[in-house]
């Protein structure tokens, strides 16, 4: 076959990228509308994102009403969007791995089709909210009674909540998947059967600061949205090329070139995008055949793309959209958040970079020639495309305007960003795109958000944490230690499948309050960063992989393998946590001066701190670098296991923060690497 790529090729590629999204990603297994049909849903989804927009900005109205219309819009726009099922069909091979990803689904789904059961689902569902907006007043003042038999309306009004409840549930399958709803029928049938019926359904349904309107749903209709909006935005200026073209000019001809490209497109394409699977699939469709050709094993191809893709969720300053519910939840700036994520996400891609170099290294593998490369200095001219970035960081970070507004702002300097760019110019179609496509990705997020509403209310209506609480504190014996490998544990568990927005909201609800309790002692903004972590690398850790899963597809590789693979690229995300729970200076919490000073005056005090937090980064870099080398087991050579052993302590004890742990972990590196280096130059082979 020739080495031209024909547009039938190009055609084909897009059809099996979208093929393996729908296999792996909920999100992408939606209704098929063609003609007027298709443009009345496009504009609904369009009108649904002005309105968003709107009411975040300038809405007076109360939360009650201003909630309830939120989710009875998601709940029509969702039943709109999601079938019953997915399309069934068989897989066929595609083109080859040079050109595409291997597989595609052979589908025959029916176009314009929506049955009358879903129609009455999508009724049944949003009725209530609406019923709701248009009463909040007289509902609010009956508090408790609303749901009391001594209420005349008794009946009505809980066969509306309980019509709402179960088709968000119904819809929750649909788009997000069945993991997060075992969580919630678990702790709805826990919660019917200790407490009363009316009270259990008024706090799902009815309270004002529990079950479905609370925190999560209040952050997302607040925040989430405009940002996911404006993501889409992002997408359609070019953005998602420009970082593939510069991760290719700074790494593309080095060793493993390709393996370098995917971590570092895929972090900046990551942070924008919000999923781990959709990350994997839309840059992993160019990077891993990149990656086999040059000559890594389609397992470690598919395992780099994964655990690159979702590093993407950690990184600052939007972390997949996760950042603005940590802000509320642990009641600091989101500037705050995003600043004290940097080091944790720096260390993570620092540990696969260093990896795949080492990988690369072992295996003699060359990088991409640099004719075949862009060029940095061509590249210039686009940094443009980078404006409305730095205007939502700097707008963020100053705290004089709200986040929603900081938000919006951006998405208007993104549309004139994407006039400037003259390849991939904006126009009105793609304006509606994008407000499309933004009304489009909110359903699984508020949905989401919704169910971790009913699991927070459905612990606070129970009293289940302090139970919780109880039962990890007696069964770890008041060890912080042994209570974080159990929180981990959980974490991973219940984040399996779930997006990472509801992911965090079911954390920080049922697992961060246990590391806070007085005998764990874990504070607060560690705990919540830590069950944040967990529950974002359950996209990469066996038996529910979904993200190295979907590079094992591209790859065509085996799925176990690939997450087994994943899981040691991103040993950064399973060992920093730990560090972080028990030294916050990682976190950039509770820095001391690298020497007390008596006498010292804020000047030299706050230059003493910055020398301490430099450090911190600094050995933390190198700790993470001899981990990475342990894992791999080659340096310049390949190392025995008394070496491995070595310099795997050395980078542990220098990823903790303090001076001895730290001068430890030198000796032990610099030993091993000294070692390696001296054997390398006395090899031929080297």
């Amino acid at each position: 076959m020739s080495d031209d790529i024909t547009r039938e090729d190009i055609a084909q590629m897009e059809a099996d990228v979208d093929a393996v999204m729908k296999k792996y990603d909920r999100e992408s297994n939606v209704r098929i509308w063609e003609g007027t049909p298709a443009v009345i849903v496009r504009w609904l989804s369009a009108l649904f994102s002005v309105y968003c927009i709107y009411v975040t900005l300038f809405s007076t109205a109360m939360p009650e009403i201003r909630l309830n219309v939120f989710l009875g819009l998601i709940l029509i726009l969702g039943y709109l969007h999601y079938p019953i099922r997915k399309a069934s069909g068989e897989i066929k091979p595609g083109l080859p791995d040079s050109l595409s990803v291997p597989l595609t689904l052979d589908t025959t789904p029916r176009v314009n089709s929506i049955p009358f059961y879903d129609i009455i689902f999508m009724l049944a569902g949003a009725i209530p909210f609406f019923y709701f907006a248009l009463n909040a007043e007289s509902i609010i003042k009956l508090a408790l009674r609303v749901t009391s038999p001594r209420n005349p309306n008794y009946h009505m009004m809980l066969t509306l909540a309980v019509l709402a409840i179960l088709s968000a549930m119904e819809l929750c399958r649909r788009c997000v998947g069945i993991p997060i709803l075992c969580v919630v029928g678990a702790l709805m049938f826990y919660a019917f059967s200790t407490v009363r019926f009316g009270k259990v359904i008024y706090d799902l349904f009815y309270s004002t600061g529990d079950g479905l309107r609370s925190t999560p749903i209040e952050v997302c209709a607040k925040y989430i949205v405009v940002f996911i909006i404006f993501g889409a935005f992002l997408e359609r200026t070019g953005i998602s090329t420009f970082f593939i073209n510069l991760a290719n000019a700074v790494a593309g001809a080095s060793a493993g070139g390709p393996a370098k490209v995917a971590v570092i497109s895929s972090a900046l394409c990551g942070m924008v995008s919000g999923s781990s699977v959709g990350n994997t699939v839309t840059t992993g469709s160019v990077t891993i055949p990149m990656m086999k050709r040059t000559g890594y094993k389609p397992e470690f191809a598919g395992a780099v793309e994964a655990a690159a893709s979702t590093g993407g969720q950690i990184m600052p300053p939007i972390m997949g959209a996760a950042a603005f519910l940590m802000a509320e939840y642990m009641g600091i700036p989101y500037s705050q958040v995003a600043l004290k994520a940097i080091l944790p996400a720096v260390l993570y891609f620092t540990g696969i970079y260093i990896a795949v170099h080492l990988e690369a290294k072992k295996l003699g593998l060359k990088g991409i020639p640099k004719s075949e490369l862009p060029r940095l200095i061509s590249l210039l001219p686009k940094i443009y495309l980078l404006l409305p970035l730095v205007i939502l960081v700097v707008m963020v970070s100053m705290n004089i305007y709200t986040m929603q507004f900081s938000a919006a702002i951006a998405i208007g300097f993104a549309i004139l960003v994407g006039l400037m760019n003259k390849d991939e110019r904006i126009t009105p179609r793609k304006i509606i795109d994008a407000l499309e496509a933004g009304g489009r990705g909110t359903i699984t997020v508020a949905v989401a958000c919704a169910m971790a509403g009913l699991v927070a209310g459905c612990i606070t209506s129970t009293g289940l944490a302090s139970e919780l609480i109880t039962m990890v504190v007696n069964v770890s014996g008041g060890h912080a230690f042994i209570a974080l490998v159990l929180t981990m544990m959980c974490c991973v568990i219940l984040g399996m499948g779930v997006p990472t927005t509801a992911n965090y909201c079911i954390m920080a609800a049922t697992c961060a309050p246990i590391l806070m309790a007085p005998a764990i002692g874990i504070e607060k903004i560690c705990a919540h960063f830590f069950v944040f972590y967990f529950g974002i690398v359950a996209d990469i850790t066996p038996p529910v992989a979904l993200a190295a899963y979907a590079g094992s597809a591209i790859a065509k590789a085996p799925p176990m393998r690939t997450a087994f693979n994943a899981t040691k690229l991103a040993i950064g995300a399973f060992i920093v946590p730990y560090i972080f729970a028990f030294t916050p200076a990682m976190l950039f919490e509770n820095v001391q001066p690298i020497i007390t000073i008596a006498g010292a005056g804020p000047v030299l005090t706050n230059v003493l701190v910055a020398c301490e937090i430099a450090l911190i980064c600094g050995t933390a870099l190198l700790g993470i670098f001899g981990v990475a080398a342990a894992l791999n087991g080659y340096l310049y050579t390949p190392m025995n296991i008394i070496l491995r052993v070595m310099i795997c302590a050395g980078g542990l004890s220098m990823l903790v923060p303090g001076i001895v742990s730290d001068l430890v972990g030198l000796m032990l590196v610099g030993f091993v690497f000294t070692v390696q280096y001296m054997k390398g130059r006395a090899s031929p082979a080297a």
